[in-house]
């Protein structure tokens, strides 16, 4: 079974955490991601920086700037992450957009995602009919979860479309706009949470955009599986060594 699919599995709410592959500097990467694992994070998505990320706020948008100018690239990225299994055992997603993925080709992509032991894909602009119709069979050849992402306007006969070619979990995007931090969440968006749970969907949702700090993150879990966050991430690491990821952790979980 997928690392993801045994994580959805267990009697807790998750977090995931969010950062761009390359930032603050190019080789942050794995220590990040270790040091993510001993603070208690469940999953953990990987920006691959893009040079238009249409659907990222400005504090994700300037990270994947800094990234690219280090020198970030998918091959840099698997070079990287080609021994991560060796001390990282949590379920790990690469997030992106699908230029860089058509770039390196589909196939190759995958199969190197397989070989280092990525367990999961988010691709923000890869249509989900067009996933199903000419992708769907290879990301599943290499075991991949391919996670799509919902709106508060995404139609029912939609959202019921992506549960049925899901095989992971559901990405609710908390807000139509831009992914950013907010201090907490309006009664539209409690309700499209909760209208979203009561269409019980094969698939379990985590909450992603917005997600901020302790209030946000139970806001975000009263009825969904987990959230992410990921501004908020950028952010602790534009002010703070990594050795101090724990506390950021901590603030979430514990605060």
């Amino acid at each position: 079974m997928n690392r993801i699919n045994k994580k959805l599995q267990e009697a807790k709410k998750l977090l995931s955490i969010y950062f761009t592959a390359g930032y603050p500097n190019l080789n942050d990467t794995v220590s990040i991601l270790q040091r993510l694992e001993k603070s208690g994070v469940d999953m953990v998505e990987i920006g691959l920086p893009f040079s238009d990320p249409l659907a990222d706020g400005p504090t994700i948008q300037a990270s994947s700037t800094e990234a690219l100018k280090h020198g970030m690239t998918t091959k840099t990225l698997f070079n990287q992450l080609k021994d991560i299994r060796k001390t990282v055992s949590i379920p790990l997603l690469i997030m992106g957009y699908f230029n860089p993925i058509l770039q390196y080709g589909v196939d190759a992509f995958c199969q190197e995602c397989q070989n280092i032991g990525i367990d999961g894909l988010i691709i923000p602009d890869l249509p989900v009919n067009v996933y199903n119709e000419h992708y769907r069979k290879t990301f599943e050849k290499y075991g991949l979860v391919n996670v799509f992402l919902i709106t508060p306007q995404t139609s029912e006969e939609r959202i019921r479309f992506i549960d049925s070619v899901s095989n992971g979990f559901i990405y609710m995007v908390s807000s139509a706009s831009t992914t950013g931090a907010k201090t907490g969440f309006g009664q539209e968006q409690t309700a499209y949470f909760k209208r979203i749970a009561n269409m019980n969907l094969n698939h379990p949702q985590i909450v992603g955009f917005g997600i901020s700090n302790q209030e946000t993150f139970c806001q975000a879990t009263q009825n969904a599986k987990g959230a992410i966050i990921g501004s908020a991430f950028i952010r602790f690491l534009d002010n703070n060594n990594i050795d101090d990821i724990k506390t950021f952790i901590n603030s979430i979980r514990n605060a």
